[in-house]
């Protein structure tokens, strides 16, 4: 029996890949107007951007235990292999969750083949992990084989972002009063990275016609074999520059290819409209 692949809906993946590739997808909560949204199933991002654009804050929550155990739970009543690849233990509880179910399922079902992942990524970085797993799955490959290829994946995923609004890092808590206010004045706009699982401020960068070939600079420093990578590019509802950052990429580096999806709800909420990150493995010893 194949393994099978799960994963939660921080990975930003449509529902194209998961129907293809028979991904298990858990998602997280939105909560907005008072209201809970299941993420992906009841709520679009479309919906949480138009909404944060008229002023509105949404939050987020994490999978419940009882939902992990469940599933967990069902997998291991048919002995089939389960391999749960997570968000980024750095951005969510979700992760610790999951491993506190992976031991009571354990528990009560010692044979049950069951792995939890954590990937320390996000959005489409994470969702090319989950679809490197998927197709490993697909070949045959053991549950123990996807876990040590995800997470020497994982640890060469590079994440290199910018927001259009500090306002929304500020909501966050991802920079101070100070430097949004006096960013917003200077048009500053700032390039961050994810390292361990955090977000962590990279540059700082005047004006937006320098943003993006210092995007690709700082890709080509850090970029592994480029050409012969698949590039992930999300978006908070700004496909146009989506879409012209792939062109450029696939002009300076000719990647094997680029996927382009928007940012999800979850990590949307926090982020903001215009939000454009860029992933990709990086060249590092890890």
């Amino acid at each position: 029996m194949n393994t099978k692949i799960m994963t939660d809906s921080a990975c930003d993946l449509s529902k194209d890949h998961y129907n293809e590739f028979d991904i298990e997808m858990v998602p997280l909560t939105v909560h907005l107007d008072e209201k809970e949204y299941k993420d992906v199933i009841d709520i679009d991002p479309k919906t949480v951007y138009d909404a944060m654009r008229e002023g509105k804050t949404p939050k987020t929550s994490q999978v419940s235990p009882q939902t992990f155990k469940a599933i967990f739970t069902s997998y291991a009543k048919k002995n089939q292999p389960l391999v749960y690849i997570s968000f980024s233990s750095e951005l969510s509880g979700t992760y610790q969750t999951a491993k506190m179910m992976e031991t009571e399922v354990k528990d009560a079902y010692p044979d049950a083949v069951l792995h939890v992942i954590n990937t320390k990524c996000a959005s489409i970085g994470y969702g090319l992990i989950v679809l490197h797993a998927a197709k490993l799955a697909k070949d045959s490959a053991t549950a123990e084989e996807i876990s040590e290829s995800v997470s020497h994946q994982a640890a060469h995923m590079e994440h290199i972002f910018t927001v259009d609004d500090l306002e929304y890092l500020l909501r966050g808590g991802r920079v101070s009063k100070t430097a949004a206010f006096i960013g917003s004045l200077l048009k500053i706009k700032p390039i961050l990275h994810v390292e361990d699982g955090k977000l962590v401020p990279l540059e700082k960068i005047r004006g937006s016609k320098r943003l993006f070939p210092r995007m690709l600079e700082i890709m080509e420093e850090r970029g592994a074999d480029l050409k012969n990578q698949t590039i992930g590019i999300s978006h908070c509802d700004d496909i146009e520059r989506a879409e012209a950052l792939a062109t450029m990429i696939k002009e300076k580096f000719k990647p094997r290819e680029v996927i382009i999806e928007m940012v999800g709800s979850v990590i949307g909420a926090h982020a903001g409209p215009g939000t454009i990150a860029l992933f990709f493995l990086n060249n590092t010893d890890k």
